[in-house]
């Protein structure tokens, strides 16, 4: 395991959900760490609430924020030039399935040419003898499983039948990834998140949204009525294990014809454990009246309608995380009543 101390370390979509929370615990636990981060703000969800992790991390000195789209090749050129980091890690991205049919544009030119124009950084960053970059970790998504019958889900399983723009955008995310790893030796690891959520999440998820529709009275809609179940990982858990890979970059080796073997690897970071939805939502019902976010004589049923599945869908994700385990000694553990317990008792206080 490689030390992150006294390292220069890019992040990219710093003042999203997981970016901001990942800047947050490498200054609490790594010393003498310059840490560059980019994201443009989009108004996908209510910037206020980016705004907000942003300034959570004013106290660092030593963080630096970029206001910009990693889509804009000059900007990451001028970025990498300037402070040429040692460890990039790609978190920006055009997140959200049901989104990817309404404006699929956004995550082609996020997540296909935005994370192109980082792997060609991190390739340049190698001219003229340079160390440059010593590791890539980029997020990928349990979403590249699409429709596969058999679960858990397993990195050595085939992926090749997205069953959305934004499965498909992922998946070709770690092809590109795997390409420059073997051209270029650039140690890259990518990361299939499952469903992530926690206190100053993303407002598109579904407990966020649940939450703020029944706090307005208005119906939560349960797809394919009620029968998906979600593996459900909370925010520490995903810090620890990007923050785990981040420190054990991919070996470069030779294999025995003479040719650089792809330094590339890929990981599941989920809790192993799928929940049903209808369970998730009686867990949220019960936290949110424990926080006093709804009265304790809320009507639950009159505020919940059954429905079917919608396109872009699946019904069950569920992680395999044999090798997390076996290569970090770590596993996602925080169980779900614990987690959607921090995040009701944040959104009393962030709302009132």
């Amino acid at each position: 395991m490689a030390k992150l101390e006294n390292k220069t370390i890019l992040v990219t979509g710093a003042a999203g959900f997981i970016g901001s929370n990942l800047i947050k615990r490498l200054y609490e636990e790594c010393e003498n760490i310059t840490v560059i981060g980019i994201d443009n703000m989009n108004d996908y969800y209510d910037v206020s609430l980016k705004e907000d992790r942003l300034k959570a991390l004013d106290v660092f000195s030593s963080f630096t924020f970029i206001k910009g789209s990693i889509a804009d090749k000059s900007i990451i050129t001028e970025i990498f030039e300037k402070y040429q980091p040692q460890i990039v890690v790609n978190l920006a991205a055009q997140a959200g399935v049901r989104y990817s049919i309404v404006n699929p544009d956004a995550y082609i030119e996020s997540n296909i040419i935005g994370f192109y124009n980082i792997l060609e950084a991190c390739r340049h960053s190698y001219d003229d003898g340079k160390l440059g970059v010593e590791h890539l970790v980029y997020a990928s998504s349990s979403s590249v499983y699409g429709s596969n019958k058999k679960v858990p889900y397993s990195t050595e399983d085939k992926v090749d039948n997205p069953v959305s723009l934004y499965a498909a955008t992922k998946k070709s995310d770690e092809l590109l990834a795997h390409a420059y790893s073997k051209l270029y030796g650039i140690p890259s690891t990518g990361l299939r998140f499952f469903t992530v959520y926690g206190p100053a999440g993303r407002p598109d998820m579904a407990y966020f949204g649940f939450t703020n529709k029944l706090l307005k009275g208005e119906k939560i809609q349960i797809f394919n009525y009620g029968n998906c179940k979600r593996d459900f990982t909370y925010i520490d858990d995903i810090v620890t294990g990007v923050c785990n890979v981040m420190k054990k970059p991919p070996v470069k080796e030779v294999g025995e014809d003479g040719l650089l073997i792809p330094p590339y690897k890929i990981y599941n970071i989920g809790n192993n454990n799928p929940e049903n939805l209808l369970d998730f939502v009686q867990i949220l019902q019960e936290e949110l009246i424990r926080a006093k976010v709804l009265p304790e004589d809320y009507d639950f049923e009159a505020h919940k309608e059954l429905v079917a599945m919608q396109a872009g869908d699946v019904p069950i994700t569920y992680a395999d995380t044999s090798a997390l385990e076996c290569d970090f000694g770590f596993k996602p553990s925080t169980d779900l009543r614990t987690g959607l317990r921090k995040f009701a008792e944040w959104y009393k206080e962030y709302y009132g």
